[in-house]
């Protein structure tokens, strides 16, 4: 998910003003991030919808890794091959990375191109994460916002469902069978 750091995100607590006279209500001032970032990992099934996440307080090969391994545990044994979807970054093409798939022969590293994020399932999903997670709270350290994704993450496994990747379906009203629209206009 990135770096995540201890910081606001805009929320609804409103400041009153204290005078007797009415005026606007302000929002609270904010002065920025506290604490130290931290980084969230993340893997996700589009089949079954169901997804992990762990947190960890630096993004290096080892916490890389560790996570891969995690992610071996939670896939069921049955699955014979698993494809890892992953961006550029520096640690996903690491050594210790390389050595993983070596280790795991049902692993394939698939590294998507360049400024093509979109290609990533995951992508839609962290936006999904970050909404239940951190939207509209303040957090005071790394440790809260490791809790909040953890809950959201355990929220959305309960509630989960495949997810379909492509364009967002437009509601539309049904028609009635055997009947014709009507015409927008009129003859005269």
């Amino acid at each position: 998910m990135g770096p995540q750091a201890a910081k606001s995100h805009p929320g609804q607590q409103l400041v009153r003003p204290a005078g007797p006279k009415a005026e606007r209500a302000k929002q609270e001032i904010d002065y920025g991030r506290r604490g130290v970032a931290g980084y969230v990992f993340g893997a996700f099934q589009p089949a079954t919808g169901a997804a992990l996440t762990l947190p960890y307080e630096r993004r290096t090969t080892t916490n890389w890794v560790d996570f891969l391994g995690a992610v071996e545990v939670w896939i069921d044994p049955a699955v014979e091959r698993v494809y890892a979807v992953l961006d550029n970054l520096n640690i996903h093409r690491a050594p210790d990375a390389l050595l993983f798939s070596l280790l795991h022969p049902r692993w394939e590293f698939v590294f998507q191109p360049k400024y093509a994020a979109y290609l990533n399932l995951i992508e839609p999903w962290w936006k999904v994460l970050r909404s239940l997670a951190l939207k509209g709270r303040r957090f005071d350290a790394w440790t809260d916002i490791a809790q909040a994704v953890e809950r959201a993450t355990a929220y959305w496994n309960e509630h989960k469902h495949p997810f379909v990747w492509g364009r967002r379906r437009r509601h539309r009203t049904p028609r009635r069978l055997g009947i014709a629209a009507p015409p927008n206009f009129a003859l005269i």
